[in-house]
């Protein structure tokens, strides 16, 4: 039993020995494997980069639909100001009430 103790003592000595001699290369491999770690994972890794490309790429295109959509409202809008379009309220009145056809040609007396 003593031999054992001996030996295992022995052995955990080597291996203080030998981490003791080569602490600088540890520390620089785990600090490799830190930072390695850390540019591909995490809030603000390579992955998470890619992911908010999508994300703002979607949101552009978003952006530019909704542009769109405004401009389309604001030119409606503006056709029934002031200067009221009187072709453009027939056209209403035809898609509203389904009255006539699209193409069809209106002779007024």
């Amino acid at each position: 039993m003593e031999k054992l103790q001996k030996s295992l003592k022995f052995n955990l000595m080597k291996f203080l020995e030998i981490i003791n001699k080569k602490k600088i290369t540890l520390i620089s491999i785990f600090l490799f494997l830190y930072v390695a770690i850390n540019l591909f994972d995490g809030e603000r890794g390579l992955i998470s980069y890619y992911e908010k490309q999508k994300q703002i790429e979607s949101l552009k295109l978003k952006k530019s639909a909704h542009i769109e959509k405004l401009q389309d409202v604001e030119k409606k809008n503006d056709l029934l100001t002031v200067n009221i379009d009187i072709d453009y309220l027939e056209t209403l009145y035809r898609k509203m009430f389904t009255v006539g056809k699209k193409n069809e040609k209106i002779y007024i007396e």
